[in-house]
């Protein structure tokens, strides 16, 4: 079994870009020291810490559709409830090194892993 540093996503809305394309999958890569601590510098975050997840999303999101760079435009001009779904793919990847999700069968009480993209849907 080889380390995953980059993990698939598919956002529930999806980005919008100037042109009007809608862009939905993803990559992101795990974050490092240097994605969480630098951003911490920016005169932006400073003045409003809640701008450290555009920051650092930003840093991390590798891949978006077709788009070439990922900037702190685009995370700004995401639709709230694909940021939430970032922030939370993020510190799952991050804290338990999957993109999957442990669950249960209401039905049956059996445990078993979803892939985060299918929440997206």
């Amino acid at each position: 079994m080889t380390f995953q540093t980059e993990f698939e996503f598919d956002l529930p809305r999806g980005y919008v870009d100037q042109e009007g394309t809608l862009h939905k999958n993803g990559i992101m890569r795990l974050a490092t020291a240097a994605d969480e601590i630098l951003p911490l510098k920016d005169p932006k975050v400073q003045a409003n810490p809640a701008y450290l997840t555009v920051i650092l999303l930003s840093r991390v999101i590798t891949k978006l559709g077709n788009l070439e760079h990922i900037s702190t435009n685009t995370i700004e001009n995401l639709f709230a409830s694909d940021l939430a779904f970032l922030q939370d793919f993020y510190n799952r990847i991050n804290e338990d090194g999957t993109s999957k999700i442990r669950t249960t069968c209401p039905k049956c009480g059996e445990k078993f892993d979803i892939e985060s993209e299918y929440l997206g849907e």
